[in-house]
């Protein structure tokens, strides 16, 4: 059965933007304008994945005042790299360009949007305002993104860096970090002298001022 099921999601995958090799995505999946999302060999995404290369807002809903549009800026708008694997339930939506690059390895429940549903006027449907805050995503190589976390616009993510589960993710962060939390802040960073993760001057000061 799990075979079959396999061999069906492979054989009905849409045509994206580049021709990976070894690609699997579960299904249920949702998928919109693959032309525009790019994949790297040897990625496996978990059922519940939802890929949107969004081109245009409201896509789903009817009512807006007007339709806001969002040309590309370049060929791609989501790019996966090489070896990326997810466990379930992944949400890419990108607006402007969301990149993920080689051997990212995502927990389940994941959320990683460009850009935030509009909220200047309280008397009027958020799901009608126009999106804001729009900005790109990078998460760099080797990362580890655990079970529940969301990336918000204009974020990068260093290279070989650890998200803990269930944080937020609202600003930037360095290579070689451990941060968790919400919003998310770093409490280890990787010292190459002496090889191993070391807490962070506050992560630490806050451990001595509970232990008083």
């Amino acid at each position: 059965m799990y075979e079959a099921g396999s061999d069906i999601a492979s054989a009905t995958l849409p045509k994206f933007g580049n021709n990976p090799k070894n690609l699997k995505i579960d299904l249920p999946r949702v998928i919109c304008h693959p032309e525009l999302i790019f994949l790297g060999d040897d990625v496996s995404l978990g059922h519940g994945t939802f890929l949107v290369a969004q081109t245009a807002y409201p896509a789903f809903a009817s009512g807006a005042a007007q339709i806001q549009q969002f040309p590309p800026t370049s060929k791609s708008r989501i790019t996966i790299g090489n070896r990326v694997t997810a466990t379930a339930n992944l949400q890419i939506a990108a607006m402007s360009e969301i990149v993920i690059e080689d051997d990212v390895l995502l927990a389940s429940n994941i959320n990683i949007t460009d850009g935030l549903h509009g909220y200047k006027n309280a008397y009027e449907p958020y799901v009608t305002q126009a999106m804001c805050r729009i900005a790109p995503i990078r998460i760099k190589r080797g990362c580890w993104i655990g079970q529940n976390v969301v990336i918000l616009p204009g974020v990068t993510i260093g290279e070989m860096s650890i998200v803990g589960a269930n944080s937020v993710v609202t600003k930037s962060l360095p290579d070689r970090c451990i941060a968790l939390g919400s919003p998310a802040r770093v409490i280890k960073n990787w010292d190459d002298n002496a090889g191993k993760w070391v807490c962070t001057s506050d992560d630490a000061a806050e451990k001595t001022g509970m232990q008083k």
